[in-house]
């Protein structure tokens, strides 16, 4: 399985017919080219005697360039479980109950090949950046995340691993049953590992490492005090579910006597380093709250679509400047990693919300750039400027699908459903070329579906 060689020092993104940079001021561009250079964009604008020759160029004539798009929640390892038929038409406690056990056949392998396949995939849509959220570590298998790790660098994709665990049972009151649960002690001390093996801290970075429990129905209050007070020790972001559903409203209410923003509020899970997958059962105070501590909320419209968990107040936590990022969630409740597709769906999940006025096009990409950005506490990334990393992403304007769509190219591209990029650009390097994969992903396909396979039949 042959992963991308190292970046060119210089790319040229040439003669673009179109560019939203995403930056603060708004702007944008018709007719002008990107210098990368290092891996950094270097200047944009119509090449002129003065720009040095570029090692390699990309035609980007006839496409529309945004920044890279930024994918704050995921889970990679439920690539193998797309689809999953007894899983159908569950909500999520339900959902999770059908597939705990399935999943508890992940290893070191099943880690690596979905985390290939499903990064490949982001690539596709023009996602240059993803985090990942895996918390289930069946016993004996204690190098999960590495095997992720090195499927994101032979991927060539920007990566943020975040160390999730589960430590309450069903035993013990939680949902988990217990062969994917942990003992807390080596949760920890795990995480520490990891994020000394792994976590770059410097600007640039792509490889990051965070803590992420699971949520309040399979992890203690305990370990969630615990690991707020590692993370910030080691100097890491907090990641979690929270108010995904009404079922995890009731749950903290009869079990903690109190709403699931309480409990962050009393495990100090709250602050500018965290930020919460889901947020869709949330209070006009609770949006008070997490603006007033700068609160990152990852909003993921398809999986709450799928599993019938209700809308997030997007709208709503934009207007009180809550950092809000875009996510695809989990492979077997969303069933593709597509974040563009995201990006449709948020803009179409406010409208029905809010009204046909409430969000654009444009809304919805700043959720997926500088929004995702916010939330992964990066300002390297999430904007085409001059010093940014250079992550591109090039949609095709001239396809079939955007026959009819000549008033606005960005609004055009987000409504009319285009799906996958032209190129795919991380950081100077050219990860999707002419909408083809430049690594080869054919061995870590095969595998993938073989084991896919060999899961679905051991649990029929």
């Amino acid at each position: 399985m042959t992963g991308p060689g190292s970046p060119h020092r210089s790319l040229l993104v040439r003669s673009a017919e179109h560019v939203w940079c995403g930056d603060a001021a708004g702007t944008e561009l018709a007719g002008v080219s990107i210098l990368c250079v290092d891996g950094r964009i270097d200047r944009i604008g119509v090449p002129a005697e003065d720009w040095p020759k570029a090692d390699r160029e990309v035609d980007a004539s006839g496409c529309l360039v945004v920044p890279g798009l930024i994918n704050t929640h995921h889970h990679l390892y439920q690539t193998l479980t797309r689809a999953f038929s007894p899983a159908l038409g569950c909500d999520l406690f339900g959902w999770l109950k059908v597939l705990y056990p399935v999943w508890s056949r992940l290893d070191e392998e099943s880690a690596y090949v979905s985390a290939r396949v499903g990064l490949a995939e982001l690539l596709l849509s023009g996602c240059t950046t993803s985090s990942d959220h895996l918390y289930v570590h069946p016993r004996g298998h204690a190098d999960l995340i590495a095997a992720e790790i090195r499927a994101a660098r032979e991927t060539g994709i920007r990566f943020h691993a975040t160390r999730g665990s589960m430590s309450l049972s069903e035993k013990d009151g939680g949902l988990p049953p217990d062969d994917v649960v942990e003992d807390e002690d080596q949760i920890l001390a795990d995480s520490e590992r990891l994020v000394a093996a792994f976590h770059d801290p410097e600007p640039g970075a792509m490889v990051r490492v965070g803590l992420a429990p699971c949520s309040p129905f399979s992890v203690t209050p305990d370990l969630m005090r615990r690991s707020a007070e590692l993370a910030r020790r080691l100097g890491v972001r907090l990641h979690t579910h929270l108010a995904e559903t009404k079922s995890e409203l009731d749950y903290c209410r009869e079990r903690f006597g109190e709403t699931p923003y309480e409990l962050a509020g009393r495990l100090d899970w709250l602050g500018p380093d965290v930020w919460f997958a889901h947020a869709v059962w949330t209070s006009q105070l609770e949006i008070g709250m997490l603006a007033r501590t700068g609160t990152g909320i990852t909003h993921c419209p398809t999986s709450n679509m799928i599993l019938g968990s209700g809308m997030c107040p997007v709208t709503d936590l934009l207007a009180e400047g809550v950092p809000v990022g875009l996510g695809c969630d989990g492979s077997a409740s969303n069933d593709a990693s597509d974040l563009w597709q995201e990006v449709r769906q948020a803009m179409l999940l406010a409208h029905l919300r809010s009204g046909a006025d409430a969000f654009s096009s444009r809304d919805a990409l700043r959720l997926a750039t500088n929004g995702s950005a916010a939330c992964l506490g990066r300002d390297d990334i999430g904007s085409i400027e001059p010093g940014k990393r250079a992550d591109l992403a090039c949609y095709p304007l001239d396809g079939l699908s955007m026959a009819g769509a000549a008033l606005d190219p960005v609004e055009g591209v987000v409504r009319t459903g285009v799906r996958r990029a032209a190129h795919t650009i991380v950081d100077g390097h050219v990860a999707v070329e002419d909408g083809r994969l430049t690594a080869d992903h054919s061995a870590a396909i095969a595998r993938h579906r073989a084991i896919a396979r060999e899961w679905a039949e051991a649990t029929s």
